[in-house]
This record gives C-alpha cells, structure tokens and sequence, in this order.
C-alpha cells in the first residue's frame, strides 16, 4: 500500500468514527420534548411557591446525610472537604464572617431548592423529594432552627426564618396606583 493509499485509509476510518461519535452525541440542537423541561422545572421561590408535596424531619435527614453528604460537608455539616454548613451565627458583618446555611442565607426555602437541585456534588438532581425534605430538615436542625422531629413540607418551610433574613437589601416595589 503506497503512503499515500494509507494516509487516505487513515482519514476514511477517522472520518467514519467521528460520523459514529456525532450520531452518538448529546443530541444538541434536538428540542426538548414538554416532559423534559418539566422534569428540570423545579424552581422554588423564596416565598415558597413551587414546593412539591412531601415531607421530612431531621432525624430522617441525618441517615441521608450520613449515606450522601457527610463525605464532602462532614460531621454535622461542619466542613470537610467542602463547605461548612453549619455555625457560623453571628459572625456576619465581622472580619470572621463564617458564611454557613444559618448564618448567611435569607430564605429556608433556597435551601431546599439548591438540595434538590444540585445535590450530592456527583448526582445532581437525583434526591427525591421526600429526600430534600429531610435533608433540609436536618441542615436547618444542626443549625438550631428546628427540633429534630419538626416536619418540614410546603406550608412549615417558608415559616422557618433564617438569622440573616433582615440583613438582605429589600427590595423596592411601587406602590400600586
């Protein structure tokens, strides 16, 4: 076979496996179908529009913490590898800020969203509702939120106030005319 007879093989079978790979691909530029933007639709508001129906207490989100999140946030949400979630009340506004779940965020309700859509780190979105329920239950419990049997679900939720809730900037609406 001259170089030449090569070269042109080399490049028909290089041609023909990046023509397998793309039909293989991610299929982008192929429109969603309705019941794939509704499964990724899952936003929840600060006021708590958007809670699915389900529950969960902190003494059922700490098995799931323990199965899925103490690698990574470690005993009682107290860092490890990643961020701390828990502490850390009080220290805002100083140069010792510790930016944690009970220390910095305004709203119970976004941490039940970011849970459920984007945890554990290497499966996203793949906690079921029941399952986001507890675990917020139990990071609001290891920041001293909540009892341990409170039940958390979509009218108990956005009644839990966080510390730092009034230190966000509100804000403005026009009065209606």
């Amino acid at each position: 076979m001259s170089m030449r007879s090569a070269t042109l093989a080399a490049f028909m079978i290089a041609v023909g496996v990046s023509s397998a790979q793309a039909q293989e691909g991610p299929n982008l530029g192929v429109e969603a179908t309705a019941a794939q933007v509704a499964g990724w639709d899952v936003s929840v508001a600060s006021d708590g529009s958007g809670l699915p129906a389900g529950s969960g207490t902190a003494k059922a989100g700490a098995e799931i913490y323990t199965a899925k999140c103490f690698a990574c946030h470690g005993e009682r949400g107290q860092g490890l590898v990643n961020d701390k979630l828990a502490g850390g009340q009080g220290t805002i506004g100083t140069d010792a800020a510790v930016k944690t779940i009970g220390s910095y965020w305004p709203y119970a309700t976004t941490v039940f969203d970011y849970v459920r859509r984007a945890m554990p780190y290497p499966q996203p979105h793949s906690l079921g509702d029941q399952e986001a329920y507890a675990l917020t239950a139990y990071l609001l419990y290891v920041n001293g939120l909540i009892g341990e049997n409170d039940v958390i679900d979509a009218k108990t939720l956005p009644k839990v106030k966080m510390p730092n809730h009034d230190n966000f900037v509100q804000v403005y609406k026009a009065p209606a005319k």
